[in-house]
């Protein structure tokens, strides 16, 4: 059995053509049996405060779901009638599969406090899924966008997070007193996001420096990303969507593509398939 596994950073819900438009986003993943999203928001006032999560779960009702808000800032709670109500915005990335999520943590990336800047906090959201290729582990990553220095930071945490699996156990281990037996984790992974990083870059070649993990997207060397401002002009495109995988894997991945049909985002889907 192969799976495919998609990634796709899809800003806010709004398309390239700045109209917010959560169906084309769904259209454009709905065939994937994992699904790794990023800059999924509830309470953001310019797509006028949906829930994201809520409304991606109910158009993939086949696909169990999960999302962690990395940063999450309160907009106005307050008491009414006697009732505290919660408004928040929250950012963060989410994860949808055809198989349950066996295990789910949600790492938070290094940041530092800038204030000339947005900087919100960015994470890696990972989650151990059975799939009919065996146990993966997949990450749905988002790196900041400004400052390289960050992203270096956060490379370092990335990767201690993924290579030290075997280490820390993941979510949960020694389960036998809740009655769940171990999980078999081969330390089969792979890091999919925005990793707002280009090729030859230092932070793409840290990411790559003990030939622990491997660049799975390197055949297609095109554009990942296309800023909604400058749609029409090519000078502006960059690749910085990737899937990572440990080195292990890389033989079984296959079929990688980025959709530059896309247009839900100013990001495009970046697709790979995995052998069992």
């Amino acid at each position: 059995m192969t799976v495919r596994a998609v990634s796709y950073n899809i800003q806010y819900g709004f398309g390239l053509d700045g109209r917010y438009d959560l169906d084309r986003i769904v259209d454009a993943v709905r065939d994937a049996d994992v699904i790794c999203l990023q800059e999924v928001t509830r309470g953001y006032i310019k797509n006028d405060g949906v829930d994201m999560p809520a409304a991606l779960s109910d158009a993939l009702p086949e696909h169990f779901s999960f999302f962690h808000p990395a940063a999450d800032l309160d907009m106005g709670s307050a008491l009414a009638e006697g009732r505290a109500v919660n408004r928040r915005f929250q950012f963060g990335n989410m994860i949808l599969s055809r198989w349950p999520l066996v295990t789910v943590r949600a790492h938070l990336l290094p940041r530092t406090w800038r204030k000339d800047t947005l900087n919100l906090q960015r994470g890696a959201l990972e989650a151990q899924i059975l799939t009919s290729a065996g146990m993966l582990r997949f990450y749905s990553v988002h790196l900041d966008h400004i400052d390289p220095r960050e992203r270096v930071a956060q490379v370092r945490a990335l990767k201690s997070v993924a290579l030290d699996f075997k280490m820390t156990g993941g979510a949960v281990s020694g389960g036998r007193s809740f009655g769940i037996e171990e999980i078999a984790d081969k330390g089969d992974f792979l890091l999919m996001g925005d990793f707002n990083f280009r090729p030859r870059s230092d932070e793409y070649r840290l990411m790559l420096d003990d030939d622990a993990i491997v660049d799975a997207t390197a055949v297609d060397e095109g554009w990942s990303w296309r800023p909604s401002y400058a749609a029409e002009g090519k000078a502006d495109r960059s690749r910085i969507d990737y899937a990572f995988c440990n080195a292990t894997l890389a033989p079984r991945i296959s079929n990688v593509s980025i959709d530059r049909g896309a247009e839900g985002s100013d990001h495009m889907p970046v697709w790979v398939a995995i052998s069992a």
